[in-house]
């Protein structure tokens, strides 16, 4: 947190240390301010500018004096919010309101739209990354692993992205061409989390993870997943009985 000093307006920092990188500027970096700058959406976080810290004085071969290695660092500056959704979810005795909840859910889903819409999916939908401000406006945050996509898009992205908790099966599965159903999936994680008051699929590890999805929704087959079967890690992660869907069950009150 930092105060913009001409207008006093408090603003959020993120920074992006440079001593690690000896090839310039980071390439995640590059890829995150190159999304945000083409976002513009009551939804999602406003980036507002980037700002450097200076590094260490240099003799006259540019050497850094006293033998520091430090390069300065960039910093993102973005809108201040008060809170994020898993800050609030964690007070105690706090539960949400069911008029709490459509509030967040519908501007999550209108953020999201927006991003999908202009061919950015986020990649990493979890509470901390749900930021709300006291007058419980919702705005989607740290786009660090976001990725721009076509429609006609041959895959080959990575499948390891997404916290685990809210990763979806297709990437479990080995999958590397996916779109904005991945982002959809840990929507629905949240969704279910808000409803239950925890997480409802809190994995330790991959496997254990996909375990959790196959007995809660069931085993997937061709008939209601055509192409499970092959998927590149489907036999080394099936399950070794078929599983009943339990969704109903688990959330009947």
């Amino acid at each position: 947190m930092a105060k913009e000093t001409e207008t006093n307006e408090i603003v959020a920092l993120k920074k992006i240390r440079m001593d690690n990188e000896r090839e310039g500027f980071p390439i995640t970096a590059i890829r995150e301010i190159k999304i945000l700058k083409k976002l513009h959406h009551q939804n999602v976080i406003q980036l507002k500018e980037i700002v450097t810290s200076p590094g260490p004085d240099r003799d006259e071969q540019g050497k850094p004096i006293d033998g520091n290695k430090y390069k300065g660092s960039i910093y993102m500056v973005f809108e201040y919010m008060d809170h994020d959704l898993t800050g609030l979810a964690d007070r105690p005795g706090m539960r949400f309101t069911v008029p709490q909840i459509k509030c967040y859910m519908k501007q999550l889903l209108t953020g999201l739209h927006y991003c999908h819409v202009n061919q950015v999916l986020h990649r990493d939908i979890k509470g901390s990354n749900l930021l709300i401000d006291n007058e419980g406006n919702l705005k989607l945050a740290d786009f660090g692993l976001a990725r721009s996509f076509s429609s006609d898009h041959n895959g080959n992205l990575t499948n390891r992205v997404i916290t685990l908790w809210y990763r979806p099966p297709e990437l479990l599965l080995g999958s590397t061409r996916y779109g904005p159903a991945v982002d959809m999936w840990s929507v629905g994680c949240i969704f279910a989390e808000l409803l239950n008051g925890k997480p409802i699929l809190p994995g330790k590890n991959e496997p254990e993870q996909l375990t959790k999805i196959f007995e809660l929704c069931g085993t997937p087959d061709e008939l209601i997943w055509p192409g499970v079967t092959k998927m590149p890690w489907y036999n080394n992660f099936k399950p070794p009985r078929v599983l009943k869907r339990k969704v109903k069950d688990a959330f009947k009150q």
